[in-house]
């Protein structure tokens, strides 16, 4: 899922905030990473060189895997993937309305280039606020106040949509904050061996999970869990 870091009204001013925000009429919270079988989310030695990590490349092999053409909207990124894929992806994009990443995600990724490849408002949780990306209409807002500001402004924004967190610190604090409703795993069929574990340091007992939806694609299985509360 293009949740995935190495991937108006509604525009982030580029600020902290501390507004109250209404709960009502908002979309649930899922989190959409590619993920080794040993459940990875990039190989070790991850840094602005190398995002992925040493070998982490191979958890995006998928996207030029199959014989089906996918366009992102709005972008010239063109992946090559199965047909099922593509009709996934094409919903991920539809059906997301903001993001939250950390802030070591945004500097690996300088920010995406300026946007984000899903083209929605971003929420980026924690530092201090870099003025070089303050200005008018910038799709990123920097939140100072805590994780749970950070989703409950997402979700003002997003409306009826997901909202999409990432990566592996933010997701396990979600999921120990019980703000996670689902969860969404590229499973590539790969042993990196070593590197970045999406589910570290979780701090809790068993987490009961409800599998909704499984969908095969070339050197990927899409897998969708409703976690239970």
């Amino acid at each position: 899922m293009l949740v995935d870091p190495t991937l108006s009204v509604a525009q982030g001013s580029g600020t902290g905030s501390n507004r109250p925000w209404k709960a009502m009429n908002m979309g649930k919270v899922r989190t959409g990473l590619a993920v080794s079988l040993d459940g990875l989310i990039s190989g070790p030695n991850d840094g602005p060189e190398a995002p992925m990590g040493v070998g982490g490349e191979r958890l995006l092999a998928w996207y030029f895997g199959g014989d089906t053409e996918y366009r992102l909207p709005g972008t010239d990124m063109v992946f090559m993937v199965s047909a099922q894929t593509a009709e996934y992806l094409a919903e991920t994009r539809r059906t997301t309305g903001a993001l939250v990443f950390g802030r070591r995600t945004f500097d690996l990724t300088n920010g995406w280039g300026g946007k984000h490849p899903l083209d929605v408002p971003v929420f980026v949780l924690g530092g201090s606020v870099p003025q070089e990306w303050v200005y008018e209409g910038s799709p990123f807002t920097f939140v100072t106040d805590g994780l749970e500001s950070a989703v409950e402004q997402a979700k003002a924004v997003a409306g009826d949509k997901y909202v999409g967190v990432g990566a592996a610190s933010i997701v396990q604090q979600c999921i120990k904050a019980g703000l996670l409703d689902e969860i969404h795993l590229d499973l590539v069929h790969v042993l990196l061996g070593g590197g970045v574990s999406l589910f570290d340091h979780l701090g809790t007992g068993p987490i009961d999970l409800e599998r909704t939806k499984v969908i095969e694609g070339a050197g990927v299985t899409h897998l969708t869990f409703r976690v239970m509360k």
